[in-house]
């Protein structure tokens, strides 16, 4: 599932909903609203709505150029739509900005086509091993 930068709560479809709705009102008025935008995605993603979801993502991703967790939010919505390549790049450069959170990289089920490939599972392997500090003797 998508990083969130909100709480997670259990939602209704009724609820997820009513949610879109009164997000989708804010964004008529203020499109550049970036709490707004980050709650839709996640929204629109929760709700398997993955293409509005992504449109949301690439818009959040020109707003915000360098944050970590929007470009892997991106990179999620790529690979739900099994846009590989696109998701592999967007999480390259989350991972460039920062993003080092890999367990739940690991367990991203959103991600279920990235984690299956080897050549990627070896990427983060180095990836886990730079982070790691070494030990001082």
């Amino acid at each position: 599932m998508r990083k969130e930068h909100a709480p997670k709560v259990s939602r209704k479809k009724e609820d997820i909903d009513f949610e879109i709705a009164f997000y989708e009102n804010i964004l008529k008025e203020t499109p550049n609203f970036i709490e707004a935008l980050s709650a839709i995605g996640d929204l629109y993603t929760r709700a398997g709505l993955w293409q509005k979801g992504l449109d949301v993502d690439i818009k959040l991703s020109h707003l915000r150029t360098e944050d970590a967790l929007v470009f892997y939010n991106l990179a999620c919505s790529y690979a739900l739509l099994n846009q590989t390549r696109a998701a592999l790049g967007a999480l390259t450069k989350a991972i460039d900005f920062g993003y080092d959170d890999f367990e739940h990289l690991k367990g991203d089920t959103d991600l279920d086509n990235l984690l299956k490939d080897e050549h990627f599972q070896q990427y983060i392997k180095q990836l886990e091993k730079k982070k790691k500090p070494t030990k001082q003797a």
